[in-house]
Order: structure tokens, then sequence, then C-alpha cells
């Protein structure tokens, strides 16, 4: 158990000088080896994740590395290094690493000259829970990130013989491309940052690496694997402010594959789940018959929606691919429930 093991501390640092670095290796190799269990030290799941985000590195990334490869701490950061080309953001390490000396939120309120978001915006959000921020990176920079994901995949965007190859980057419509600098350039959009700040009502926010996605069309030998409606938070209730991102790469219509969710379950989740019968399972629940509404947005538009909202990709039943950019920003002491129902 736990207890009985002596696990590296958040200070103890390697080469890199990354803070949580050692820790987060240690708990790894550990939970390999059967000597902690899934479920322990939950509570450090946002400075896990930040962690990675300030490194550049993805979750699933990271834990498939560390799980297949068993890797000693020193190669860990070698190969962190590797992946971004031998440049860390130092500045990035600076703050996360003067978070772990003080275990203190450097919390900074967001300003009203910072807001992109207007009162109409706001109100849209508050009913609805999502919001779509037009235009929040250019068409030029889509194109860039979508040119990196085919030659990622070693697919030719406009050959649709190409798409249904299987690569070990895919993951159903979710491919693990986490660095480059295509994404890192839409993850430092401003525009993006700032409706972040304003949701949020703060400015000390960090942002995931996350992945991307390609979902193309339905064929008789290739159906849509999901995700489908879903929820990526515990239903335990009161379920705590938070949120999620998807930049679109390409237009995208109703029909495409399009990202979609209910409006405006975040104001309504507590009452349905009061409602449910005691044996029933909510996520076993006919979530489309919550009123599932695709979103049809254009390159360059960005998704914000409520973690309460169920949400998923549809079915492409076009005759173009959907590219999407996930990606999100949180602030490192936003609450988690300490129970997954």
């Amino acid at each position: 158990m736990l207890e009985s093991v002596q696990l590296a501390t958040s200070k103890e640092v390697g080469f890199l000088n990354v803070k949580h670095l050692k820790r987060y290796w240690h708990k790894n190799r550990l939970l390999r080896s059967g000597k902690i269990k899934q479920d322990h030290l939950l509570n450090e799941w946002n400075i896990d994740i930040t962690l990675l985000g300030i490194l550049n590195i993805g979750l699933e990334q990271t834990v498939k590395y560390l799980y297949e490869e068993n890797p000693d701490f020193e190669t860990l950061e070698k190969w962190i290094l590797h992946l971004n080309n031998g440049k860390l953001n130092n500045y990035k390490i600076e703050q996360f690493n003067n978070y772990i000396d003080t275990l203190k939120v450097a919390y900074m309120a967001n300003e009203p000259e910072d807001r992109v978001l207007s009162e109409s915006d706001m109100n849209f959000w508050n009913e609805n829970g999502y919001i779509i921020i037009r235009n929040a990176v250019s068409k030029e920079d889509c194109e860039c990130t979508i040119e990196a994901i085919c030659n990622y995949i070693d697919i030719d965007r406009y050959n649709s013989n190409t798409w249904y190859a299987p690569h070990t980057a895919k993951q159903g419509i979710m491919v693990q491309l986490f660095q480059h600098p295509a994404l890192e350039k839409n993850r430092n959009s401003p525009i993006i940052r700032k409706a972040y700040e304003q949701l949020w009502q703060r400015k000390d926010l960090w942002i995931n690496a996350d992945r991307v996605g390609f979902n193309p069309p339905e064929t008789e030998s290739w159906k849509f694997p999901g995700p489908r409606m879903h929820w990526d938070v515990s239903l335990k209730m009161p379920i705590p402010f938070g949120t999620q991102g998807i930049l679109y790469l390409a237009d995208t219509a109703y029909n495409q594959g399009a990202f979609s969710l209910v409006p405006g379950f975040h104001n309504r989740i507590g009452t349905w789940l009061h409602n449910l019968p005691s044996n029933v399972q909510p996520r076993n629940e006919d979530i489309y018959s919550l009123g599932v509404q695709p979103i049809v947005a254009n390159a360059g538009d960005f998704i914000i929606w409520h973690h309460a909202l169920p949400h998923g990709s549809s079915v492409n039943s076009s005759n173009q691919p959907r590219f999407v950019q996930y990606m999100n920003y949180e602030p490192l002491d936003a609450f988690k429930q300490d129970e997954w129902i």
C-alpha cells in the first residue's frame, strides 16, 4: 500500500530542474508494478496534468511510454527533451516550480479591459453552457495544422483512398499528435486564452497539451468508432465549474462529424440525476433523447463548453473529413470530486 512506500517528493528534480516530475514518474512506476493503486493520490491530478502541460507532452502519450518502456528517470527526461526538440519553456517551468515550493496559487483577477466576450455572449453561455469564438485562429494557421496532421498519419487530404489506412497514431478518430509548432501556435491564441480567463473569472490558468482529431466519412467498411455522447467529469453532485474546448481546423457542416452537445444541460443536470431511479446508471441512459445539437462552425472557430454538458463527436455522412484540435485552460486549484460516478 502507498503508506509503506517511500515516494519521491515533489521537490526532487533531475537535470531538467522540473519539480514534481520525479514524483510523477515514481507514481507511475509503482502503479505499473502494482505497489500502489490507481485511485491513490487523486488529489494530485491537477498538478500532474499541469506538469505535462508545461512540458508540452500529452497524457496518453506519456502514460503509454511509461508503461511500455518503463524508463529510468534520466531516460524519461531525455525523452521529454527529444519530443520538444531540445527546448522547454523555462518561464512555465519557473512558475510551476514556484507553485510546488509555496503550494500557493498566484490568483490573478480577470480585468474588464481583457474581456473578449460580450454581455450577450455571457448570457448565451449562462443559458446554453457553450460559446463559439469566431476566428480565434487564422485560416492560414488552420491549414498548417491540417497539413501537419496529414503528414503525421500519412494521408492525402484530398484523396479518400488514403483516409482509412491503419496508423499507429490513430486511436479511433483521435490522433496522438501532441508536439508540433502549428499546434503550439494555436494553443497560444490570445483570444482563446482571454475567453477562458473571462469564463473562469481569473487569469492564472494553465493550458494542457492535448491531441488532434481526424474523423473521415463513414463507408461500408469503416464505421464511426465514437466517442459518442458522454461526460468527462464525475457526475457526483454538485458538479464543479469546469471547461473543455475544441478548435475546428476546417469548415464543418452538421453532417460532417460535427462536435455535438446538449445545450443548457448544466442548468438541469442536478434535477435529471435526482429523478433517475436509484438502480439506474446515468451514463447508460439514452443521452440522445436529451436534445443533442451538432455545432456547425468554420475553420478557426473555437468552441468552449461547460463540462457538465453531455458531448461527443458524430457520424460523418458527408464526403469531407473533419479536422480538429483539442485544448483547454484551467487553474491549478480547479476542484475535482473525489468520487467517480
